[in-house]
């Protein structure tokens, strides 16, 4: 087939209008860059997969950056985000301090920075936007009035070890914090050890069995700061000959599938709920920024307590 010369300039001229228009919805995509802690529990997973399907489901282009728990990778990606002049940054910060210099230089590109999951500790609140996330002391709260209800009516000191998570991290220092201010109300609950389990399974195993070792059968209750390190730890009880779940109480934090198999087998008590489902929250929030809306300073997500007892109705609905 042969055409002429107004039908070829016809052609060329749709083409570059098409290549315009492509160009100009290109220009208009948000761009999100986001600094994940890394991927050491089932909860950091889930929490990556929610994050990644609803930017997607947004039409949002998202320049994503796994820290590997340090902080100077998270450091590192944030400046390459400012290099690349994103829309907006968000991340899950691995500590809370050590922030102020790389936030600054955000201001200064005038990208706006949103807090998710893990809160910051600087002086100038003028660095991010918006912290969205749970509310880590609240969390610990919660286990601390199950194990008081649980102890109600009985006698003798009640001896607690507990695996607390990344120092210096909020979690950390938050869930610790709710669930003593909880517990010295009875004065029978004591914590007898604590010790970072850093988040993970095997170190949750590792510092269990040196609890085991230093304390044996004086240990009433496990306090875990998230479900993986209790799932480690009740390997070690099993290992040691005793029964998690009988001869030690066993409270964690997270709410996540494993957690719940636990349960269901006998193994775990309780589990107070950390929803990880932070996606499409997070997307709403940014398209909000891009329309110049503004974002309360705060945004708390829903959550539940699940003792042993209903694990098994809750599972099938269980989303990670």
């Amino acid at each position: 087939m042969t055409m002429d010369r107004r039908q070829f300039i016809g052609v060329v001229s749709a083409s570059m209008v098409g290549a315009l228009y492509q160009g100009a919805f290109a220009a208009d995509k948000i761009v999100l860059g986001f600094s994940q802690i890394g991927a050491e529990s089932e909860w950091r997973t889930a929490n990556t997969e929610s994050i990644k399907q609803a930017a997607k489901d947004a039409g949002i282009e998202l320049k994503f950056s796994d820290a590997q728990q340090k902080q100077e990778n998270q450091i590192k990606a944030i400046r390459s985000f400012i290099a690349q002049k994103v829309d907006v940054i968000a991340f899950s910060p691995v500590v809370e301090s050590g922030w102020e210099t790389v936030l600054r230089e955000a201001k200064a590109a005038n990208i706006p920075v949103i807090i998710t999951d893990r809160a910051v500790d600087v002086k100038d609140e003028s660095l991010w936007v918006t912290f969205m996330g749970s509310d880590f002391v609240e969390e610990g709260r919660r286990a601390g009035r199950w194990l008081l209800e649980k102890e109600k009516g009985t006698t003798g000191d009640v001896n607690i070890v507990e695996l607390q998570g990344t120092v210096g991290s909020a979690p950390a220092i938050d869930r610790k914090k709710g669930f003593e201010e909880i517990i010295k109300a009875n004065p029978r609950l004591k914590i007898i050890r604590s010790q970072t389990g850093d988040f993970t399974r095997a170190k949750g195993k590792e510092v269990m069995e040196a609890f085991l070792k230093a304390e044996g059968k004086k240990i009433n209750v496990l306090f875990a700061h998230n479900d993986d390190m209790a799932i480690g730890a009740i390997q070690a009880i099993e290992e040691a000959g005793m029964k998690p779940g009988k001869d030690i109480i066993i409270i964690s934090i997270d709410g996540v599938k494993g957690a719940f198999e636990a349960m269901i087998a006998g193994k775990l008590n309780v589990s107070v709920e950390c929803s990880p489902l932070l996606g499409p929250q997070l997307m709403q929030a940014v398209k909000d920024l891009k329309a110049g809306k503004s974002l309360p300073r705060r945004i708390v997500t829903q959550e539940s307590v699940f003792p042993m007892e209903v694990a098994a109705k809750e599972f099938p609905s269980r989303k990670y």
